[in-house]
């Protein structure tokens, strides 16, 4: 970290006013043109050296793919800051910070994919499990004592397990020494973006409890970026709507009552992407009526489409300002489905413990989900998220988000 926050600072002032020294449009090095460029450049690279070390934390992220977003978005908000506060500024020594910093994050990334993680493993219990992953590289203990030479390499345990008196030693001693001494099921989790409940102690200390301060804040957030999106997509939404109602008979909005925020239920809004039908009389229809298969033959042309790029989502706009959703939270479900999960699933309700999203974690992981074991493994993805609860996650599942709408994935 300290060494590329140095190469940040050198890439955002030595070199950017070289170049522009070399090119001959650089201002006078004292100039207050140079000092704003220089700050406005080192400001945004440090930034994106914070968000990038931030959103690769999470699994399942390629570091490499979000240096140039990262970079883009706080290079060109510190280019509209400048513009709003009408602050003159160098363009080519502030290009040029843009350019030498991302090639730097670039090779100091690609150095450190080339060294890899790695752990050692306590050979007992759930931690063996652990070596199946690919995601790293595993050293299994033969016996209780570390390499001299290695001071550094975290330890993995099932800290649950009963160990023998020895091992006990082994690890108390490492960490005395220093030495990261990890749970394999917080390694687990950390690899696969799952979280798994097993006993009620496991929400203790409220490590299930969201953040109440981002909470707040996340709340104003949905509140303005609905307010601005509304009138943006109200046209486009209209015809729409028209497209929809030319196509087949039935109304241009779905919608249906769905479990939300602290167990209370809401009307979701959606564009109606299947055949109209009567409603379902019993329980075990309504249950199959809100499951979606694949190949449903309920789906229209125009309802394909709509969800595969999740335009289907848009009219919940509105449920987000109206404070029944958040832009990202887990996916509400149906009051029958919600119902049958809660039953059948221990621990289910405490997803609705944050708002319901219109994209979320377990949507751009795992996509859509049509049985009892896939929902299983969808919980634990919420949980994940209602654990690591941050705008770090938020910003991450929101650029995975428009992955997910141009590539269609998950969708049914």
């Amino acid at each position: 970290m300290v060494l590329q926050l140095i190469g940040l600072l050198f890439t955002g002032s030595a070199l950017p006013v070289a170049i522009s020294y070399l090119s001959g449009k650089t201002p006078d090095i004292g100039s207050e043109q140079a000092l704003v460029t220089v700050a406005a450049s080192c400001t945004a690279a440090i930034v994106a050296l914070l968000a990038i070390r931030k959103v690769t934390s999470f699994p399942g992220t390629r570091h490499f793919s979000y240096i140039i977003p990262t970079f883009s978005v706080t290079f060109g908000s510190a280019i509209g800051v400048l513009l709003v506060l009408r602050v003159d500024y160098a363009s080519v020594m502030l290009m040029s910070a843009f350019l030498f910093g991302t090639l730097f994050i670039f090779m100091m990334m690609h150095l450190g994919a080339k060294a890899g993680q790695s752990f050692y493993v306590v050979p007992f219990g759930k931690a063996l499990k652990l070596v199946e992953s690919e995601d790293a590289s595993w050293i299994l203990l033969k016996d209780p004592t570390l390499p001299e030479n290695d001071g550094h390499t975290p330890i993995v345990a099932d800290l649950r397990y009963d160990f023998e008196p020895e091992w006990e030693r082994m690890l108390a001693a490492a960490a005395i020494s220093g030495r990261a001494v990890y749970h394999s099921k917080q390694v687990r989790e950390s690899l696969t973006g799952k979280v798994e409940i097993e006993h009620l102690s496991e929400n203790s200390f409220g490590s299930l409890v969201p953040n109440s301060a981002y909470r707040h804040t996340k709340r104003i957030v949905d509140i303005v970026v609905s307010l601005v999106a509304i009138p943006v997509l109200l046209v486009p939404m209209l015809l729409l709507g028209v497209v929809i109602r030319l196509e087949s008979p039935g109304p241009i909005l779905f919608r249906q009552r769905r479990m939300g925020y602290r167990g209370q239920d809401f009307e979701v809004l959606k564009f109606r992407t299947m055949r109209a039908r009567a409603p379902a009389t019993c329980v075990e229809t309504a249950i199959q009526d809100a499951i979606t298969q694949s190949d449903d033959d309920r789906i229209t042309k125009i309802g394909r489409v709509l969800r595969r790029s999740r335009i289907d989502e848009l009219p919940q706009i509105w449920n987000v300002l109206m404070g029944d959703m958040s832009i990202i939270g887990p996916r509400p479900e149906a009051i029958p489905l919600s119902e049958w999960y809660e039953r059948e699933l221990p621990f289910y309700s405490y997803r609705h413990i944050v708002r319901p999203g219109i994209t979320g974690w377990a949507q751009v992981s795992q996509g859509h989900v049509a049985d009892l074991d896939s929902v299983h493994t969808k919980l634990y993805y919420d949980f994940y998220y209602i654990k690591n609860f941050s705008a770090w996650l938020d910003l991450l599942i929101t650029i995975r988000t428009v992955h997910t709408i141009l590539s269609g994935f998950g969708s049914k």
